[in-house]
């Protein structure tokens, strides 16, 4: 498969061919035989696929041929890597001398790939991690690659990250949840994974691809390269997060939205205990009571039913209902066992409204000619009554017209 070199001509020469670094002829045949020669033949003359080609030998050279133990091979960038695919594979020999302009075309449509990769928060949402690329020493940004034909952008990146991380983050991807932003005409979307453990263990799954992945505090990255705090707050200059400097902004805001929801929904579900205790406080009323109480089956078991322990029940029962919870400086009524301010006589409060009082009742309560049915009389009454008082927790009863009924 191995074909004379040819040089092209100087006229359309723009770089040094003779001192480029020259790969043996053994490996480029290896190279050509996995990743380009099996390419169909009507996609041989579609360049910017070869180069795509090209560029995943190019990869698999520095893996597995420079990285080798002992190896005196050196590596090389991918403008010599191609050179050298171009001059040994002889159909591709008739592109040598527009090389440079193709090679240009190649990564003008490669820049225009949209990228698609995550922004992984840990659970308190305080920082974000960022990987270091094995060629870009000095550069940070997100686990994040290009889009393969047909791809999903979630599907890929979820491999993105799992190849960049060895996290898998398909369990936790939202499809809605996403930060966009479009720099030198390329798309990047970045899905947001809010709660990855901070102590969680990082492994790439690909060699040679990511040098380092750090943890970073949102609020210490910078979102431009005139921020001179960065090499204070985290040893490190602006410049090395040129590629995270448009999300930054945007990440702060999530974050703060986030954080907002989050109390707006804790304040709602302690309203909604607070509402469930006073609506459990207000069960409690004479209504309650009533409910528990036997009901008269009869005006002769009413009758039956006015007796003095049946009354001193009842008295009790509501009493200690309506009992105000703030009367702490009180006095004890030995007879009714109700509380009332010291030096105070209990006022009347209109406990029914007109259309439930009965004829020679006084306005505070029960008349104290009421016939020997009171019980059954009083459950009637009470059973359709309409409180003045404007909440149950500040009702207070008036027992004295209610005792009267029984003397």
């Amino acid at each position: 498969m191995s074909v004379p070199l040819q040089t092209p001509s100087k006229n359309v020469e723009q770089w040094n061919w003779a001192q480029m670094y020259k790969i043996p002829p053994d490996i480029l045949d290896d190279l050509c035989s996995r990743f380009i020669v099996n390419v169909p033949e009507e996609e041989r003359k579609d360049l910017v696929r070869l180069f795509f080609q090209i560029e995943l030998a190019h990869w698999f050279y520095i893996d597995f041929y420079c990285s080798e133990e002992n190896s005196t091979r050196k590596q090389c960038n991918i403008k010599e890597f191609s050179a050298n695919i171009f001059k040994h594979l002889s159909f591709l020999h008739k592109y040598i001398p527009n090389f440079e302009r193709h090679l240009e075309q190649f990564r003008e449509y490669k820049q225009a790939v949209p990228t698609f990769g995550a922004i992984l928060l840990n659970e308190e949402l305080t920082h974000v991690l960022l990987v270091q690329g094995f060629w870009s020493k000095s550069s940070w940004g997100f686990p994040k690659g290009k889009v393969n034909e047909g791809e999903d952008p979630a599907r890929c990146a979820v491999r993105e990250v799992l190849e960049e991380t060895g996290f898998d983050i398909s369990h936790l991807i939202s499809v809605k949840e996403f930060l966009e932003t479009t720099v030198n005409d390329q798309l990047t979307r970045l899905y947001i994974i809010p709660g990855v453990p901070h102590e969680t263990k990082f492994i790439p799954r690909t060699r040679n691809d990511i040098r380092a992945l750090q943890w970073f505090p949102i609020a210490d990255l910078p979102n431009s390269k005139k921020d001179a705090m960065t090499k204070v707050r985290l040893g490190i200059g602006s410049s090395s997060f040129f590629m995270v400097f448009p999300f930054v902004r945007l990440i702060r805001n999530w974050v703060s939205c986030r954080i907002t929801y989050k109390q707006q929904q804790s304040g709602n579900g302690n309203n909604r205990r607070t509402k469930q205790r006073r609506k459990s406080l207000e069960e409690q009323s004479i209504t309650g009571i009533l409910q528990r109480l036997p009901k008269p089956s009869s005006e002769d078991d009413a009758i039956k039913g006015a007796s003095a322990a049946n009354a001193e029940m009842f008295y009790q029962r509501l009493s200690k209902s309506a009992a105000h919870p703030s009367s702490s400086a009180s006095t004890q009524i030995p007879q009714g066992g109700f509380s009332v301010k010291k030096g105070k006589t209990p006022s009347r409060r209109q406990l029914f409204t007109d259309k439930t009082q009965k004829p020679g009742t006084p306005q505070g309560g029960i008349s104290s000619t009421a016939s020997t049915a009171v019980i059954g009389d009083t459950y009637n009454s009470l059973k359709q009554t309409c409180y003045v008082a404007p909440s149950w927790l500040n009702f207070k009863l008036n027992m004295a017209p209610i005792l009267a009924c029984f003397d």
